[in-house]
């Protein structure tokens, strides 16, 4: 299938180009133009406890004073979950890890630990480290430095009602929606320019390699007849990702080559593509929503754009009605500005299609049996 025939668009009203009024506009969540696929997710007890999340963040919060609270507390379904930005300049809300002392910063890392596995904090961590590379290489760290990451909490930490959190920033974004022992976490975005310090005090940082590889690996395991499903185009001269922030309504075709026609182990290597990025998550959480992707496994889709080789810059694309993964070779923007892309600047997203980013199918549902 084409890329450029496939379906890849955005409500004309309901979707800005960039920000603005899009975020104020209602909420359908990514699907394909044959409509919201119904009845995907559901309340239901994972058997993974989300207390320690629940703690974590209620000691987060006492260790905030009362005006950092309350420009940090939102209600559980306000508008604020989908004014995220991955880039740099924009407006953040909550409280910022430069305005925290060394206190609070830790309660906030102890937060993110105990809704990350080891290695999604790692990567958390090391791309807000590489992103003051990025202030040291542009000599600009008053827009580029480690700290430049704000956190948000929607809702009262609960057992039993819906709440969550946010990290806002350059980079690494992660929306993290809780019901009961239910987690959603979407959408994430993490990327990095560099995505390695080659000096400076982060040296030896370097993020996103196994998903650069993995996807790599998937590509080149394909039959070269399979290959030519899955490449919607060989060559790759722009960024190419569709899901970034504002994007929260796209209607994107499935495109490339299903699930149902691959080998054995071309699936399990699909599969661990996939929690590469899933497993970001504490691991019964993670667990919870792999099973979830298994279900649908055979209707999930990869797409490919770029070329095939270990120098090579590409996109691609993994696709099925309860996940959607993009990993993309950008450009470069700062220090210095590139025409073409490379393997120096990347972004991944991962999104929940059929409504259900920042848990916002499942809070309906919620809603529907307690009024609010």
């Amino acid at each position: 299938m084409s890329f450029l025939l496939g379906v890849n668009t955005f409500d004309a009203v309901a979707q800005p180009p960039r920000g603005g009024r899009s975020v104020e506009m209602p909420f359908r969540g990514i699907r394909t133009s044959e409509g919201t696929s119904e009845g995907l997710f559901r309340i239901e007890s994972t058997g993974v406890s989300t207390a320690p999340v629940r703690d974590a963040a209620r000691d987060f919060l006492e260790g905030l004073d009362e005006s950092q609270r309350k420009r940090t507390v939102f209600p559980a379904d306000d508008i604020e979950w989908r004014q995220w930005d991955n880039r740099h300049r924009s407006p953040r809300q909550g409280i910022g890890f430069e305005e925290m002392n060394e206190t609070q910063r830790d309660l906030a890392f102890a937060m993110l630990q105990q809704s990350l596995s080891a290695k999604g904090l790692k990567k958390t961590q090391d791309i807000m480290k590489l992103n003051g590379t990025l202030g040291e290489l542009a000599k600009r760290p008053e827009e580029y430095n480690e700290w430049l990451y704000w956190i948000t909490i929607m809702g009262e930490p609960s057992e039993t009602k819906p709440w969550g959190w946010q990290l806002d920033g350059h980079h690494v974004v992660i929306n993290y929606f809780v019901l009961g022992d239910q987690v959603v976490m979407s959408p994430v975005f993490m990327g990095s320019e560099p995505i390695e310090a080659d000096s400076g005090r982060f040296e030896g940082t370097i993020v996103l390699q196994e998903e650069q590889e993995k996807g790599l690996q998937l590509i080149q395991m394909l039959s070269k007849d399979q290959q030519s499903e899955a490449i919607l185009m060989s060559r790759k001269d722009g960024n190419n990702n569709l899901t970034e922030a504002y994007r929260d309504n796209v209607v994107l075709d499935y495109a490339g080559i299903i699930g149902s026609k691959l080998n054995e182990s071309q699936r399990q290597a699909l599969l661990n593509l996939i929690a590469e990025y899933v497993g970001n998550m504490r691991e019964g959480h993670a667990k919870v929503r792999m099973s979830e992707v298994k279900e649908h496994l055979n209707d999930t889709y990869f797409a490919w754009i770029g070329g095939m080789t270990d120098e090579s810059v590409y996109y691609y694309r993994v696709h099925s009605p309860v996940i959607l993964i993009e990993f993309d070779h950008q450009r470069r923007v700062a220090p210095f500005r590139t025409s073409e892309p490379t393997r120096d600047h990347i972004h991944t997203v991962v999104r929940t299609p059929n409504g259900n980013d920042y848990g916002k199918d499942i809070l309906r549902q919620h809603y529907q049996s307690h009024p609010h």
